[in-house]
């Protein structure tokens, strides 16, 4: 049983932990850490956004790197070329030169593309509606036959450089929130409807076998709708493609930088997390037995939100993977880095934008929490959870046991450190425990910054600096060992708002 607080000032009681290590152990799935968001995919050429990525695959296991953008002008998909230069009639042609080069880093990297079929090349467009500062083109195709022998090339010539056996190995997902119109999708949900058919056959025509998915729909809409259509007209999703963010609207899906906002914004700590749940049960319920994505998350889209870069973003994340992250199959915060441009590019070192690394690939605490997160067992130990702001999960692998405390405030004015008392695992062996902590000043690179009087640009010798300061670390004390009966305890302090993972193996001989 755990005693839980929903807010912990200084002096509350302290937080009880005390799992059932011997009861039954139920198996639990890291979905957070498959699948990886990237901005655009233009970014992917870049050396900076290919060394994040990296990093991104050997300390947070990512496998699969989603970018929309895929066929934009600016990647030059169907363009003219330079020998028309100065002619009359500067012919289209399809050139994949850079998607090739986007692909070849991400494999390069032990990492696999999501195949996203966003945006369309302006030539094949009806229209001239546009998204970010990228001009992204969002209307539909002028002609659906003419897209679909596109993507259908596209797919061809990725499975005849690749070949077949590794094409199959991703994901292609079909477009991104068609349902927040004027904005993502120029058209109806009909109009969607009959792109996701089209582009769903255009895959298929290349491999049965390729696993194609969407809707792709903010606040996780249009589901009962697209499953069913899938039916009707022969082209079932592979996979199920849904996003949402805690403060999304509660009543329509929030396109995230447009119109007023303050009646519309969802003020539940649960929002996020409820949906999670009702949606993806909702869609096993309608018989669909895929996989499910949430392949867009988070707390906030707003893409300035400074309260994102603090050790309450880490404690929501982990709080909302101990809630939910077992009701789907993969899990994708937004997102990793802040190589961003939606709406403006960042110039300040932080700036409260969406990415777990900052543009000089330093680690906030958001990167932390997901580290945290992949130290966990693979077997979740019984602990009581209330769904409150204090709480904490364990589990257990080879062995080994992990206890996750997150202390995640939300709207409320109370701070300061919490008491934390763990039932250690009975073990005839003595234990060694590492308790590792995020929190205002530790392992929070925003701390380190500020202390150089947050300067908007680093220098070479401050990025340095801070790089040496911006690895996970475990503390070198606060972690006390008592006895209560028959059991030890073992007992340390985590801050509020922040999160600690304590880790128990049996000490060397």
């Amino acid at each position: 049983m755990s005693h839980s607080l929903s807010s912990a000032p200084a002096g509350a009681a302290p937080l009880v932990v005390a799992p059932d290590w011997s009861g039954p152990a139920a198996p639990f799935r890291h979905t957070w850490a498959g699948l990886i968001n990237v901005d655009q995919f233009r970014w992917l050429v870049r050396g900076d956004m290919q060394a994040q990525l990296a990093m991104a695959h050997a300390e947070l296991g990512g496998r699969h790197v989603r970018a929309v953008g895929m066929f934009d002008d600016e990647l030059r998909v169907l363009r003219p070329g330079p020998e028309s230069y100065g002619t009359k009639n500067r012919a289209l042609r399809l050139n994949w030169q850079v998607v090739d080069a986007a692909i070849d880093a991400l494999l390069a990297r032990g990492l696999r593309p999501v195949f996203t079929t966003t945006f369309i090349p302006s030539a094949l467009a009806s229209g001239t509606t546009t998204v970010f500062t990228t001009q992204g083109v969002t209307s539909p195709p002028r002609d659906y036959a003419e897209w679909g022998r596109f993507v259908t090339a596209a797919v061809r010539h990725q499975v005849a450089r690749h070949g077949l056996a590794e094409v199959r190995r991703w994901y292609f997902e079909v477009w991104n929130e068609p349902n927040l119109k004027g904005w993502f999708w120029d058209g109806d949900q009909a109009a969607f409807f009959k792109l996701w058919a089209v582009t769903w056959r255009a895959i298929k025509r290349v491999d049965s076998r390729l696993r194609v998915g969407g809707p792709s729909t903010g606040h996780a809409e249009w589901l009962d709708d697209f499953i069913a259509y899938g039916r009707t007209h022969r082209c079932p999703a592979d996979f199920l493609v849904l996003h949402i963010y805690n403060n999304d609207g509660a009543d329509v899906a929030l396109a995230p930088f447009a119109g007023p906002q303050t009646e519309r914004i969802s003020h539940s700590p649960d929002q996020a997390a409820t949906v999670i749940r009702e949606r993806s049960a909702r869609a096993r319920a309608l018989g669909f037995t895929g996989e499910i994505h949430w392949n867009e998350w988070g707390r906030s889209w707003r893409p300035h939100e400074p309260d994102r870069e603090t050790a309450n973003e880490a404690a929501f994340i982990i709080r909302t993977m101990a809630q939910v992250s077992q009701d789907a199959d993969a899990f994708a915060y937004w997102c990793l880095s802040d190589i961003y441009d939606q709406v403006g590019y960042g110039r300040e070192t932080f700036h409260g934008n969406y990415g777990l690394l900052n543009l000089q690939s330093l680690r906030k605490p958001s990167y932390h929490a997901f580290e945290l997160l992949n130290r966990l067992g693979d077997h979740r130990i019984p602990l009581a959870c209330t769904d409150s702001f204090v709480n904490a999960l364990a589990t257990r692998r080879r062995g080994r046991w992990q206890v996750l405390v997150y202390a995640y405030r939300h709207e409320t004015a109370g701070s300061g450190p919490i008491e934390v008392r763990v039932t250690l695992p009975k073990s005839r062996s003595r234990l060694r425990l590492t308790l590792t902590r995020l929190g205002a000043k530790e392992n929070n690179i925003l701390a380190a910054w500020r202390a150089l009087g947050a300067p908007d640009s680093l220098t070479v010798a401050q990025r340095r600096q801070l790089t040496r300061v911006n690895s996970l670390r475990p503390t070198t004390r606060g972690v006390r060992l008592v006895r209560s009966g028959v059991d030890r305890v073992a007992i340390f302090r985590c801050e509020f708002p922040g999160a600690a993972l304590l880790e128990i193996a049996p000490a060397a001989p």
